[in-house]
This record gives structure tokens, sequence and C-alpha cells, in this order.
């Protein structure tokens, strides 16, 4: 399923694909995440998040 690893620009409500991938990986736990899963994101820091509770824990 996880094949490669893309490369994502992080926009306020969508993403854009630099370089052809199946997933990123959450700055926080470490996870895999698909891209068609990406739900969660930092476009300051351009990072991805697993979920909202990754998300929350970046926050604190």
């Amino acid at each position: 399923m996880y094949k490669k690893l893309a490369k994502i620009k992080y926009l306020p409500n969508n993403f854009e694909v630099i370089e052809n991938g199946d997933y990123v990986i959450c700055s926080v736990s470490g996870k895999k995440i698909s891209l068609n899963e990406l739900t969660y994101w930092n476009v300051e820091l351009q990072e991805p998040y697993f979920s909202y509770i990754e998300a929350s824990k970046k926050r604190k």
C-alpha cells in the first residue's frame, strides 16, 4: 500500500503534490499517512499530522 514517500506543499485549504508518492509521514508520531487520508497539516510549519490528536499535541 505505501510504496513511495510523496513531497507535498501544504496550502491553507489544500495541498500540492511536488513529487508523486503514496504517503507522507506524520511529524509527531512518525506514522505513514496515505494521501487519500491526509486531513491535518500545518501550513506555516509545512508538517502533516496523522489525526487531530497529533495536531493538538504539536500545538502544546
